[in-house]
């Protein structure tokens, strides 16, 4: 009985792949090669610096004038289901007041992208090296949808109070009332219902997320994009 206990775990152990193999399959994922000496608290370290690089790319391309607004990509738009309110509206010469509404929705967005630096800067801290395993098994901006996941309630707890000031700042309630009351004068028009204020929260946080996930991408692909030490040597394939 002892016998076939010890030949059961011999087989095991020759069988199973050691750490070492465990570690440079990981690697692989991230583009590492053989470089199987970096272990997992260097890659771990490599992740929460890309994310940190990552991060502060999107709120500094996000979190300035026109960031939102001249990036067609994640310009903050009338929604999609007042698009016939909208249409009615240009047509009876309120094209004007639209483009003015859209720019004060993408300036509130523009006011609020800085307060996620904070936000980020907590989230990486946190990240475990069971979370670095996860992450690395997944897509080209796996860890932009992991740092999602964690931070999109915070976030959005965060954004409402500055967007709802920045609307303010620039009249955009007045301005949506305006647009609505416009609309209701349209013979047969079916009037509007929107928070405004959290729909401007979730384009905003949609685009912030969005070019993050872009700068990951940069990181991953693109040597230039390494701009620090342990960037280059984790991330070199």
């Amino acid at each position: 009985m002892h016998l076939r206990l010890l030949v059961g775990l011999a087989a095991f152990l020759i069988s199973s792949p050691p750490a070492s193999a465990q570690l440079e399959q990981i690697g692989k994922k991230l583009g590492l090669g053989s470089k199987a000496q970096l272990g997992d608290t260097k890659i771990a370290s490599g992740l929460k610096e890309a994310l940190k690089v990552g991060a502060e790319n999107a709120v500094k391309l996000t979190g300035k004038t026109d960031g939102y607004y001249r990036n067609e990509a994640i310009k903050i738009l009338m929604p999609k289901n007042l698009r016939s309110m909208e249409k009615g509206i240009r047509a009876v010469g309120g094209g004007q007041k639209i483009d003015e509404f859209e720019l004060s929705m993408n300036r509130a967005a523009e006011s609020a992208a800085p307060e996620a630096r904070r936000i980020f800067a907590d989230a990486i801290l946190k990240v475990t090296i069971e979370d670095a395993r996860k992450i690395l098994n997944g897509g080209d901006t796996a860890a932009t949808d992991y740092f999602k996941s964690k931070t999109t309630g915070e976030l959005t707890i965060a954004f409402r109070p500055i967007v709802e000031r920045s609307m303010d700042k620039f009249t955009v309630a007045q301005q949506w009332n305006a647009l609505v009351g416009q609309f209701r004068s349209i013979p047969f028009a079916r009037s509007p219902s929107l928070d405004i204020n959290q729909y401007v929260v979730g384009k905003a946080l949609d685009g912030l997320f969005f070019m993050l996930g872009q700068e990951e991408k940069k990181i991953r692909t693109d040597p230039a994009a390494r701009v620090t030490s342990l960037l280059k040597e984790v991330f070199t394939r």
